[in-house]
């Protein structure tokens, strides 16, 4: 059974800036392909992304079109950068948007994401990634995916230094461990769910 991932890269900085994030994304990529997943990387930074908490803001608003491919994959994969500690101004619009989906309930109270998986990739040369990690894991579990086991990917330098990920000369193995785990448990999981969904609780 072949599956869908769509990456979303939350870099501040827009094409075609290099981009550590993109660069942990594509190795998530290349695992998830091994498990038969094809996936799409979108840079959100590239899109109008407007602030609010619905499915369109109206006004040349290009979340729906993020959006929509979101709808379109099974697995998820939120790709974010380190900074001041936290995820990026970026991931957290994305969160924003997402809630949107809360509304979007069956006759058994399943929201559309309950069929979905994410995992997340986490870079940056400061302290932190595991509180991001546990920010990310709770809004995506808030508005809906199920988290699989080790399903964060990270690789941070040395805080106070100026090393990224894309400076390295290789992917160090503990990493590349990481992201092979997550990109197994993640096809693994949305399998499962493809086959036998969530079944809700009704009214």
């Amino acid at each position: 059974m072949s599956l869908k991932a769509i990456a979303l890269n939350c870099t501040l900085k827009p094409t075609p800036a290099e981009s550590s994030c993109g660069l942990m994304l594509r190795h998530l990529s290349t695992a998830l392909k091994k498990h038969d997943v094809e996936t799409e990387t979108v840079r959100v930074a590239d899109f109008n992304v407007l602030p609010g908490v619905s499915h369109d803001e109206g006004n040349g608003d290009e979340w729906p079109q993020i959006k929509s491919r979101i709808d379109a994959a099974e697995i998820l994969v939120m790709g974010t950068p380190v900074w001041m500690g936290s995820p990026s101004s970026i991931c957290k619009r994305v969160a924003e948007r997402l809630d949107a989906v809360l509304s979007d309930t069956d006759d058994n109270n399943r929201i559309p994401t309950f069929a979905k998986v994410a995992i997340v990739g986490v870079v940056g040369n400061e302290d932190g990634a595991h509180h991001v990690s546990a920010e990310c894991y709770q809004w995506l579990n808030d508005v809906g995916f199920t988290i699989p086991a080790s399903g964060v990917a990270y690789c941070v330098g040395e805080a106070m230094q100026g090393k990224d990920f894309k400076d390295l000369p290789n992917v160090p193995d503990k990493v590349q461990g990481t992201i092979d785990m997550a990109a197994s448990n993640a096809a693994h999981l949305a399998r499962l769910l493809k086959a036998q969904p969530y079944s809700g609780t009704p009214s």
